[in-house]
């Protein structure tokens, strides 16, 4: 672990140097590329410069014990210097965990109806206001790709962006089946019903995370569906597009404009064939993600909302907090954290 930290260093005081060379600095995407990464080491390198600096004091302090005269000092210089040391110990084995190279990116999420009819499509869209919920607190930004609804305001499926920093780092372990149970409105028995959805969580993928040849896209154009008035029935805006290769289509009518369901369209697609990538690759290395939280395994029943009791339970984690109502008006945070960190925990542990 220390040989791993002391590179660190070298790499850090490196980039610094980089950092101050006059050719570097003359080409602005070169220089923008070593400042990030320096910017990335940086609180490494202090707390274990600060880890280093306590070792000396702690081993200073032991050296006074034999002193009659500075025992008592010394021991309570090294009761306060021992947690300290143990705490920063602990945050430079997170920093060592291999960081997931989409932790900064966008998120793009989408929700589907599963079993349980209409009850499961309005517990959908109470899923997609949790979400925006939250992510309005985070500052982020919502746009909304494509939508199926039903006649009851029911959600069959949604697709949605969220922009901004460090989202899919937050959300990527939502991926999975969310159950719910609950009296539906309709239930004149009183009976609890279970219903269900299906959360998906992809990271945003730019052009350059995936190559997609437009010899391999089919392109469809059609005239949407629902409400809309006039421009329903005349305009043939909304698109699909099926990238052969794969067999994924992606079908966009929300927008009034052709290009833009296009545009919008490609966002998803282009997110499902990197998401496909990245499913590859994690099978590959599957013995090395067991026990992992963030699995990203859809058919996996993650989570359930128990409105009678005000509970929701992550079944991953073992975690169930009875605030089921702040939760669904998107007070995550303690959720997402205690996630986080189970994943880091079985991620030091390997």
């Amino acid at each position: 672990m220390f040989k791993q930290l002391e590179n660190i260093v070298e790499r850090f005081n490196e980039l610094e140097r980089k950092m101050s060379d006059p050719e570097v600095i003359s080409d602005q995407k070169k220089y923008q590329a070593i400042t990030k990464k320096h910017a990335d080491l940086k609180e490494c390198v202090e707390s274990f410069l600060k880890y280093k600096q306590l070792q000396t004091e702690l081993d200073d302090a032991k050296e006074l014990l034999i002193d009659p005269e500075m025992k008592e000092m010394a021991e309570q210089e090294i009761a306060s210097i021992e947690p300290a040391i143990e705490k920063i110990h602990q945050e430079l084995t997170v920093f060592l965990i291999p960081k997931d190279p989409n932790d900064n990116k966008n998120a793009i999420i989408e929700i589907r109806s599963g079993t349980g009819g209409e009850e499961a499509a309005l517990f959908a869209s109470e899923l997609f206001r949790m979400y925006t919920r939250y992510a309005e607190m985070q500052g982020w930004k919502v746009d909304v790709l494509s939508k199926n609804l039903t006649g009851l305001g029911g959600i069959k499926e949604i697709s949605f962006n969220i922009i901004g920093t460090g989202v899919f780092s937050r959300l990527k372990f939502e991926s999975g089946i969310h159950r719910v149970q609950r009296v539906p409105e309709t239930e004149t028995s009183g009976r609890v019903h279970t219903s269900a959805a299906t959360v998906a969580i992809l990271p945003e993928a730019e052009e350059v995370d995936v190559n997609i040849d437009t010899k391999d896209l089919r392109i469809d154009t059609y005239r949407a569906s629902g409400a809309g008035g006039q421009h329903v029935n005349k305009t043939s805006s909304a698109i699909r597009i099926t990238h052969e290769p794969s067999g994924l289509v992606v079908a966009c009518q929300d927008e009034r404009s052709q290009y833009q369901n296009k545009d919008k369209a490609m966002i998803i697609l282009r997110s499902r064939l990197y998401d496909l990538q990245l499913e590859t690759q994690q099978k590959e290395t599957a013995s090395a993600r067991k026990g992992q939280v963030g699995s990203g395994d859809r058919s996996e029943k993650i989570r359930t909302y128990n409105y009678p009791q005000n509970r929701v339970t992550d079944h991953r984690i073992n975690l169930t907090l009875y605030s089921l109502s702040d939760v669904l008006e998107g007070k995550m945070d303690e959720l997402v954290d205690k996630l986080i960190s189970a994943d880091r925990l079985a991620k030091m542990q390997q």
